[in-house]
């Protein structure tokens, strides 16, 4: 097995990937809990406001955190699925409010239950349901029913493409698109990316366990493609997808391979590979050049899907 070579790491980014990894440290079984505790600030922009709304269903209240700029318009909207690894994080993500304030939209968020109390079986019933309750609830929001995108980034990536499988297969809401940031398709691993040891930020031994925990056991070829969608048979009749990955991510092969899949079932897709990012990096180095690159690829995608 090759290991992560970290010269291969764009320079604006290396210095703060490895201080980042040195503060934080691997994902582990013993660690999880204590990396949950850790709280980035959420900094509103000053044109943005939030509120927090809950979703009643027979299985518990979900609560959904809308961020969105002060209009008396009908505005498009985003669903939004914070990343974590499916074990980590909250929907105050600080993705979801520069989303609203970039493209002056309502952006929804929602806090879907974590492995390993819960399975994906949970977490993804706790996403359609909040998506059919946006849908539901689209005209008293002020938000316009017929421009409503999905998007999340790293496990929320992940969520995005299952919750797209999961909706044609349901109630089949129309998605304007699926904008999947550096998302977490494959349980298996099984790529030249995804069989290197030591990657920055989210390396494969931490992944690993992630999906064990989100599955329920370990993770075989016979997963629920809701949970992980490279397992998916069939890929066609989705809404359009735009996948973004930087080239030093664990998950850059089976964002390539899912890419061409949905090439190959029709389904619209736009794969943006960016030199030299690794794992988040775009988000914990934001003024990089190659950076600044990879954030305007989904809000352009964005921007003219929900125009």
């Amino acid at each position: 097995m090759k290991h992560f070579d970290r010269n291969r790491i764009d320079s604006e980014i290396r210095p703060v990937a490895e201080a980042m990894a040195e503060q934080i440290g691997s994902t582990r079984r013993d660690t999880y809990e204590q990396l949950r505790e850790l709280r980035f600030p959420v900094d509103l922009p000053p044109d943005i406001y939030s509120e927090q709304k809950t979703v009643t269903t027979d299985d518990g209240a979900i609560r959904v955190t809308v961020y969105r700029p002060q209009s008396e318009q009908t505005q498009a909207a985003i669903f939004w699925m914070h990343g974590g690894g499916h074990i980590m994080g909250t929907e105050e993500d600080s993705l979801a409010p520069l989303l609203a304030s970039e493209l002056n939209l309502a952006v929804c968020s929602v806090n879907y239950r974590l492995a390993p109390e819960y399975t994906y079986k949970e977490s993804m019933e706790d996403c359609y349901a909040a998506l059919a309750w946006l849908f539901k609830n689209a005209a008293a929001m002020n938000i316009d029913k017929d421009r409503i995108a999905i998007a999340g980034a790293s496990a929320g990536g992940g969520k995005c493409a299952g919750l797209a499988l999961m909706n044609r297969d349901r109630d089949n809401h129309p998605l304007r698109l699926q904008a999947l940031l550096c998302p977490m398709l494959d349980n298996l691993h099984d790529t030249d990316s995804g069989n290197t040891e030591g990657h920055l930020m989210w390396d494969r031994e931490a992944s690993n366990i992630a999906w064990e925990m989100y599955l329920g056991g370990i993770p075989g070829p016979d997963a629920s493609p809701y949970a992980a969608p490279a397992r998916a048979g069939d890929l066609s009749d989705l809404p359009p997808v735009h996948i973004c990955i930087g080239s030093e991510d664990l998950f850059r092969d089976e964002c390539i391979d899912y890419a061409k899949r949905l090439y190959l079932s029709n389904t619209p897709c736009e794969l943006a590979i960016f030199p030299g990012v690794t794992h988040g990096g775009d988000i914990f180095a934001p003024e990089a050049k190659v950076s600044k690159r990879y954030r305007n690829s989904y809000l352009q995608s964005l921007r003219d899907a929900l125009e």
